[in-house]
């Protein structure tokens, strides 16, 4: 008998969860890259070229396992798709691209790039927020732009959690617009389980006491950077390539949010600028976060 129960437990030691010794929390980051090819950006250190690879360069320098980027198109997708070694990234090609080859066109997609070798892909897909959700590029609410949103389901394969990540960008013109962007996303997440993890990565074009956001935080969706440093206001994270000169304090724009069992172990807005190059017009927002009960 006890040959038999030293062997049972020599079987379950063979068989222990190999999170042993390997990272179990997530490093997220959500970074808007702004569209390329812009008039308002053709001088030095504003152009893509000039900055691409330092936004690639301060997205790996926080090792981050899941990237949720906006304002992504033509050049950029595939800059990051080649240079973003072992990753995958969904949440460009769609029917609303199939006409175009190039440029901007007032659509810029919200892709989610994660580590292959950390998850496995169990779902994805997206939803534009509009009175025609299924429809690529419908707008409502007096939108400026066509908004959509962006979703992979994810089974960590170091301890089996499963979760849920959302790429979005809301309306920079519209407060209604923002509002029922904002009311949409809560909707249609709300089909999943109370206790789903579910995080939801993007520049929202609100600040924290806009209606927009005070309405997701209503929902149960709580602020990673908030939890780390409470109701403050940060300041700018669109800061339009002059952060050096910027004077007003202004707004965060750019959120983390975790909805049910997601908690923040850190939270940062990456400002750095080597050289004096931003990678983007916006601060990218990185957290560390802890998924599961």
């Amino acid at each position: 008998m006890r040959k038999m129960l030293l062997a049972a437990a020599m079987l379950l030691a063979a068989l222990a969860p190999a999170a042993a010794g390997k990272k179990t929390t997530h490093t997220i980051m959500t970074a808007n890259v702004r569209v390329t090819g812009l008039e308002a950006d053709e001088q030095p250190g504003l152009r893509w070229d000039d900055r691409k690879a330092v936004c690639r360069d301060v997205i790996l320098s926080r090792k981050p396992d899941i990237i949720c980027m906006q304002e992504v198109i033509y050049d950029s997708w595939a800059y990051f798709k080649k240079e973003l070694k072992g990753y995958t990234g969904l949440g460009f090609e769609g029917p609303e691209m199939d006409p175009y080859t190039e440029g901007y066109h007032f659509i810029a997609k919200n892709c989610i790039f994660f580590r292959t070798s950390r998850y496995e892909l169990l779902g994805a897909g997206v939803y534009w927020m509009s009175e025609d959700p299924v429809t690529g590029g419908s707008i409502s609410w007096d939108s400026a732009r066509a908004r959509h949103t962006n979703w992979v389901r994810l089974r960590d394969k170091v301890t089996g959690e499963q979760f849920r990540v959302l790429s979005t960008h809301l309306d920079h013109i519209t407060e209604d617009a923002r509002q029922q962007q904002a009311r949409f996303i809560i909707h249609e997440a709300e089909q999943y389980a109370e206790d789903f993890p579910q995080v939801l990565c993007g520049d929202f074009n609100s600040g924290i006491k806009s209606v927009a956001i005070k309405s997701i935080k209503e929902a149960g969706w709580h602020d990673m950077w908030e939890e780390m440093n409470g109701e403050v206001e940060y300041g700018f994270t669109a800061h339009g390539f002059k952060a050096a000169t910027k004077k007003k304090p202004g707004r965060r724009i750019d959120f983390i949010f975790g909805h049910g069992p997601v908690h923040a172990l850190s939270a940062e807005v990456v400002t750095d600028h080597p050289k004096g190059i931003y990678p983007s017009d916006h601060y990218f927002v990185c957290s560390e976060v802890k998924i599961g009960k």
